[in-house]
């Protein structure tokens, strides 16, 4: 049996409504899962009456992006939806992702591309909006040849349509997850733009000793080495190795939950570990 503790649905930016993702793991023998939809929890309740009836294990979660240069994302796990401090929070966020993807339709405007507000909502189908369904849209009205392409050609980082948003810093956001009963896991650390082990080692202290619990040594495009890397890397700091797929269905094409490209693996004891950091 599988686990996969980072999946997306439409609730955020994956294709999949809460439920039918769910459904797909259940097909697919998935003993253990987590939703982990950006800045939100608002697919967690179709999710687990889904997981209830199929009998799956449902992990309750967000992703956050930090404030860092190159970019931070937080896994917080066993965050349950209602009041409480991150919970709270999380409107927040959402609003500046609001804003953030007018100022993009504004940028994208002025290079003589057109989209709708109301395009993206409907692409986004009533979940919190992504620079993924505004990629898709580009690649839908013929402006790019894949949702990659809009990545690299207009949304990325340093990119002509690419804007900021308001963002939690690392302290603040793992300070607010664990006063909010969540488990906090740094999420695919390839992705920081750290290129020395000094470096890398000096920004792991400073998380760890705000509380963070986890890092993403398993992940759906890590090649084996890297995975080695990460786990010795996670153990070294006292951290659990977890993994996900980061499954976003049809805006990440090829990846699987459960499997990523075909190589990732999860085992239960990385459950069972992250859940003694919980208390």
């Amino acid at each position: 049996m599988a686990i996969d503790l980072h999946l997306h649905s439409t609730a955020s930016d994956g294709s999949l409504t809460p439920a039918e993702l769910v459904e797909l793991v259940a097909r697919q023998r998935l003993e253990t899962v987590a939703l982990t939809d950006h800045d939100t929890l608002d697919g967690i309740d179709e999710a687990r009456e889904a997981a209830q009836r199929l009998g799956v294990e449902l992990i309750p979660g967000t992703e956050l992006s930090l404030e860092f240069d190159g970019g931070m994302h937080l896994l917080v796990l066993w965050l349950e939806p209602g009041p409480g401090p991150l919970q709270d929070r999380l409107e927040w966020l959402r609003d500046g992702r609001d804003e953030r993807n007018r100022a993009i339709l504004d940028a994208l405007s002025r290079h003589g591309i057109e989209i709708t507000p109301e395009e993206l909502a409907a692409q986004a189908g009533g979940g919190t909006v992504g620079r993924p369904h505004i990629a898709a849209l580009l690649m839908q009205k013929g402006y790019v040849a894949s949702i990659a392409q809009a990545f690299e050609l207009w949304l990325a980082r340093g990119r002509p349509a690419y804007v900021e948003r308001p963002r939690l810093a690392p302290a603040e956001a793992i300070d607010l997850a664990r006063r909010s009963g969540g488990v906090p896991v740094l999420a695919h650390p390839h992705t920081l733009g750290i290129t020395t082990a000094a470096d890398m080692s000096k920004l792991l202290h400073e998380l760890v000793d705000a509380g963070l619990a986890g890092l993403e040594a398993i992940y759906g495009a890590y090649h084996r080495h890297e995975h080695e890397g990460y786990a010795d890397l996670a153990r070294r700091f006292g951290l659990v190795p977890t993994g996900g797929s980061d499954f976003h269905g049809d805006y990440k094409p090829g990846l699987q939950p459960g499997t990523g490209y075909g190589d990732l693996y999860v085992s239960r004891d990385v459950v069972d570990r992250l859940k003694e950091r919980a208390a």
